[in-house]
């Protein structure tokens, strides 16, 4: 066996994990064309509900059905339950933390973030300075990346704005468990397409002045946005109507929908916009896809936005680097869940070590994000480091840098047989009065044989995840 990454199906001996064993034997029992069968199924679901991204090149936008690999990554439940602890960790502490920086900011008063690196953030909203944030919780919808390495989990990043994904793991689920009935019984698989539910109850309790059933809007960017089918989904799951900004309407301190009937108030909106794009009176002069004056009615406390305009300024990936501290500042505990090792290019000592070492490096922009701009050192020649090495020295500040991971590996059935490929996590942590998972991810796949992307956006691929109370 590869001793250099972690096998999520195989023991180093070679034998099948503990929990993985029913799953080996059923693999095992099952002929190519059975197999074929069954992954053939799972592509047409998706095929037929048309579950898709869009792709960006530098020339074009290509839209495509996202493969989905039928074979299931399974997790037993003891692992998954210090994920969870750990993920509710995180994210309690950077709801603090945002509510922090845009109030006392004690933090940076304490000097355990420094000041520039805080303020002089891309996605630090000087226009949330002093606004009341309902239920304190400005990050309503996490999707936090966990890759595993030799030495466990680690927190790749994460998502704080616009989160996506989650209608892949329910479509998923929907699509796997069909094809192993008798094997997800066995497993006692924990569920995931109750997310609908959970998701609604969060949202309801961000409504204005305790509104017991408010009308809850999901704002989308429109048809052309990259992930439009899970907007579509998720307003379905939730019961919200799916909206554009020029739906809504801004009259009177409140946010109106425009109805057949009329116009109707909207109490709650799941933005799926960026900040840039949400009213063109405070941020971009010249978004379409925003409300006039919504902020406004936000600042009023009159509309609930999920999640809270300015949250960026937490998955930014220099404040990342900070996240430990965060937790230990907030909550006075030890993480539960590490980062992966990070140097900030900003300091000159580590901007040094970069420089020195690159072709080991993986760096990235600090405001990026969907695996876009990234620098693989060991995936160029020399002539591209030494280039980048002059972006890099003229652009400290804008990069951070850490080591090329090793991320496990977990068996796909592609091209008629089985091939290991990186794959990686990604729960929705959801806070409202109360933190709440589902018990799964959406686990994405670098596809690619070799490669370490899994992006849907660059490509990559998905797969279910099973958190197993049984046969383990």
């Amino acid at each position: 066996m590869n001793s250099l990454y972690y096998d999520e199906f195989f023991n180093t001996d070679g034998t099948p994990r503990p929990h993985c064993q029913l799953l080996f034997d059923e693999l095992q029992n099952s002929s190519v064309e059975k197999l074929e069968g069954i992954q053939e199924r799972v592509t047409r679901t998706f095929s037929t509900q048309s579950i898709s991204f869009t792709l960006y090149g530098e020339d074009e936008q290509t839209e495509r059905i996202i493969p989905i690999d039928c074979i299931p990554r399974i997790l037993p439940a003891d692992e998954w339950e210090r994920l969870e602890a750990g993920l509710i960790q995180r994210v309690t502490a950077l709801n603090r933390f945002v509510v922090d920086v845009y109030s006392k900011a004690q933090i940076l008063t304490d000097g355990v973030i420094p000041h520039d690196l805080v303020l002089g953030c891309a996605q630090y909203r000087i226009e949330m300075r002093g606004v009341p944030i309902p239920l304190s919780t400005p990050i309503g919808i996490c999707g936090t990346d966990l890759v595993r390495i030799n030495e466990g989990f680690r927190v790749l990043e994460d998502n704080l704005r616009v989160p996506s994904g989650v209608s892949y793991m329910i479509a998923n689920r929907q699509a796997t468990k069909t094809n192993f009935r008798n094997l997800y019984r066995q497993y006692s698989v924990r569920e995931v397409e109750n997310y609908g539910e959970v998701l609604y109850e969060t949202l309801r309790e961000f409504a204005p002045h305790n509104q017991s059933d408010p009308c809850i809007a999901l704002l989308t960017p429109g048809v052309f946005n990259s992930a439009f089918y899970e907007h579509m989904f998720l307003a379905d799951e939730v019961g919200a109507e799916l909206v554009e900004g020029r739906d809504l309407i801004v009259n009177d301190g409140y946010v109106y929908m425009r109805t057949t009937s009329g116009l109707r108030k909207v109490d709650v909106i799941y933005r799926r916009i960026d900040d840039d794009f949400l009213d063109p009176l405070f941020y971009r002069e010249d978004s379409v896809l925003g409300v006039p004056g919504l902020m406004h009615v936000y600042r009023k406390g009159n509309v609930a936005l999920v999640n809270a305009p300015g949250t960026g300024v937490a998955d930014d990936k220099a404040i990342y680097a900070y996240v430990p501290k965060i937790i230990q500042y907030y909550l006075a505990e030890e993480p539960i869940l590490q980062n992966v090792e990070t140097h900030l290019c900003r300091d000159p000592e580590s901007l040094q070590y970069v420089l020195d070492n690159l072709e080991h490096l993986v760096v990235k922009p600090v405001g990026g994000s969907g695996g876009y701009g990234l620098f693989i050192g060991s995936r160029v020649n020399s002539k591209e480091r030494d280039a980048f090495r002059v972006t890099l020295q003229e652009n400290a500040a804008q990069y951070i840098a850490q080591p090329e991971l090793q991320l496990s590996k977990s068996p796909c059935w592609i091209d008629r047989r089985f091939q290991s490929r990186c794959v990686d996590l990604r729960p929705f942590i959801l806070s409202g009065m109360n933190c709440r998972l589902v018990g799964g991810a959406f686990c994405r796949i670098a596809l690619p044989e070799g490669s370490l992307v899994v992006n849907s956006s660059q490509g990559g691929g998905a797969k279910d995840l099973w958190v197993a109370d049984a046969a383990c």
